[in-house]
């Protein structure tokens, strides 16, 4: 398909924003923002409205309880037209990284690749979902409106954001999810058309304190009760299922001579569908209610889920649409799966249209060693661009 006289311009005009993207990443990688730092979060936050409304959007700022809060820009589509049927770009702005970890190591440019925290996962999907619709404001709009959403709390399972993310996805007719694309070896790298979903639990186990020689009978130990349960949730496991359980935290007890009055620990389980989300949740609840050391009991401490990204046909549809859009640029993208977990599976289950993974090119996110490829910044970015403009009603 040949290029319009409209697309053509929106394409020149992010080739030539490519040392704002930069600039703009920088501001933001150089704040903390981790999870629990609210206000680290909302200045991240205060920076990117700043740059939307400079651009001509209008900015809506959804004021969060705990976290950082959530904000949306919304773009008109190009007859005038608002929601609902409008197309959702999403992002969060909140890191994995303590407070200090920004200054510990700012951002800074290697060969062509940007280090930072944050600065793949996902700073630089924030930067390019705010310069395409920057884009597509200062040419008209798009043939349907455009939203971008703007979350705090993805890291930790999204608490706050999940209500955000679910009431703008259900009319939504399209959503593009800018988590760091992947790198495929291919000249688009990879789209994340599926993804796991993930469920996290922290459990507290109360037993009976006794002196382990003089009185040991008389004892209930939470470390043995939690041991049969850590035991127990790690044989859910079913590689072949695609089924992970891994108690990642344990901790429990007062002295090596005390029978334990207490443990806790905290465990994640991955699944690739819904309906073995729905087997894996059933199973564990079961292991946790169960008493595995009589006159112990168990408490769920805290509980927060990520809903899988299935192989869908709408979710394929859409990807097909991105990757003929992509390949009139020039960029072979390939379709990949994600072991990990992201916003993306919330509106995939709502039956919307998603695809994730669409911001620029990324790796090794969550470690001090994450990095984010600078030269595939324009390029995604008119991807994503041209994407949104040839989705009709």
């Amino acid at each position: 398909m040949t290029l319009t006289p409209k697309e053509s311009a929106v394409l020149a005009w992010l080739d030539a924003q490519a040392p704002a993207m930069v600039q703009l990443l920088q501001r933001i990688v150089d704040i903390d923002s981790g999870s629990y730092d609210k206000a680290g979060v909302d200045a991240v936050g205060q920076v990117l409205q700043a740059h939307l409304i400079e651009a001509g959007l209008d900015v809506e700022v959804l004021p969060g309880r705990q976290f950082g809060d959530g904000f949306a820009a919304r773009l008109a589509a190009a007859d005038g037209r608002n929601e609902p049927g409008h197309v959702l770009l999403m992002g969060h702005r909140d890191t994995v990284f303590p407070a200090g970890e920004a200054a510990r190591r700012p951002f800074r440019i290697e060969d062509g690749k940007a280090y930072g925290p944050g600065v793949a996962d996902m700073k630089a999907g924030l930067v390019l979902n705010s310069f395409v619709m920057a884009a597509l404001e200062a040419h008209g709009g798009a043939p349907l409106p455009v939203v971008a959403l703007y979350t705090a709390d993805e890291e930790i399972a999204s608490p706050e954001g999940r209500g955000l993310i679910e009431t703008m996805a259900r009319e939504a007719k399209a959503v593009f999810n800018a988590e760091p694309g992947r790198p495929t070896g291919s000249t688009g790298g990879g789209i994340v058309t599926s993804r796991n979903g993930a469920l996290f639990q922290e459990v507290e186990i109360t037993g009976v304190p006794a002196h382990s020689g003089a009185n040991h009978k008389a004892g209930r130990s939470a470390i043995e009760a939690m041991a049969q349960k850590i035991v127990a949730l790690h044989a859910l496991t079913d590689y072949a299922a695609g089924v992970t359980v891994n108690v990642g935290l344990a901790q429990g007890g007062e002295a090596v001579n005390t029978v334990a009055p207490s443990a806790r620990f905290a465990f994640d389980v991955r699944v690739p569908t819904m309906a073995a989300y729905a087997t894996a949740e059933a199973a564990v609840d079961a292991i946790l209610r169960a008493t595995h050391v009589a006159g112990t009991t168990t408490r769920v401490v805290s509980r927060r889920a990520f809903l899988p990204v299935e192989e869908k046909a709408e979710n394929q549809a859409l990807f097909e649409h991105y990757q003929r859009t992509a390949g009139e640029l020039g960029l072979t993208v390939q379709a990949v799966f994600s072991g990990g977990s992201a916003d993306s599976g919330f509106t995939s289950a709502l039956g919307v249209p998603t695809i994730c993974g669409t911001g620029p090119i990324g790796e090794r996110a969550h470690t001090p060693e994450e990095v984010c490829h600078l030269a595939t910044l324009v390029p995604r970015a008119q991807a994503l661009a041209l994407a949104v403009l040839r989705l009709s009603a």
